[in-house]
């Protein structure tokens, strides 16, 4: 069964780019993404992986560590970062973990259907959906996931734009609408009356009985 929203991510212990990683203890009181790849030198994942690199300081500024994850070794994802950085223009200044015995594709339900890893000769196509992302809080719970296949390139900007949405509705009565994006009204839940949320978030632009927005309290 794939891993559900509010469920604690599992925890693993792997060698990475960066050295032995705990994950729980690696994640400590921040967000963290993962997000996971077929294999290294690809061409998809590594205008993604460049991605990810060039937006390290926006990470930086939401608390929130990255991980890649690739059923490679270390010594691979050493030289992969030489040709990711000459794409991105930026260095690829994040850990990624070796999982070539797919400890976490497993443990995170990342595989397809039906898979085989053949001892020579392996390609992308034999772990195919190994292309997941998944936002986890400080309190090791799964925000979010997303699932990506072989042929599409994630949106990192989606990526963004979700991480900051949830942290925008962690632990409080907000959610956002659709395209909601920092600074935008956000929806207050059902479960403050109208007097309550206004006095929690000031005036209400109340469209529905169901459905009343407030100020970004940003």
């Amino acid at each position: 069964m794939s891993l559900r929203i509010n469920e604690t991510a599992p925890d693993f212990t792997a060698n990475s780019t960066e050295g032995e990683i705990r994950f729980h203890d690696w994640i400590g009181d921040s967000y963290a993404i993962v997000f996971s790849h077929p294999r290294d030198f690809t061409p998809v994942c590594t205008t993604e992986f460049g991605a990810v690199a060039q937006l390290a300081p926006e990470f930086e500024k939401r608390n929130t560590k990255v991980l890649g994850v690739s059923i490679d070794s270390v010594d691979d994802h050493q030289k992969w970062k030489r040709d990711i950085a000459a794409v991105a223009g930026a260095p690829a200044n994040f850990a990624i973990i070796d999982d070539s015995d797919l400890t976490v594709a497993k443990a995170y339900d990342m595989l397809p259907a039906e898979y085989y890893l053949p001892t020579e000769g392996r390609t992308p196509a034999h772990s195919a959906t190994v292309r997941t992302v998944f936002i986890i809080g400080p309190d090791k719970k799964v925000r979010l996931t997303m699932t990506y296949p072989m042929s599409v390139g994630r949106n990192f900007a989606e990526i963004l734009r979700a991480l900051d949405a949830v942290r925008k509705t962690d632990g409080v009565p907000l959610a956002t609408p659709a395209n909601w994006v920092p600074g935008q009204d956000v929806i207050v839940a059902l479960s403050l009356d109208n007097q309550a949320a206004e006095a929690k978030y000031g005036p209400l632009d109340i469209k529905l009985p169901y459905l009343r927005y407030a100020k970004d309290p940003a």
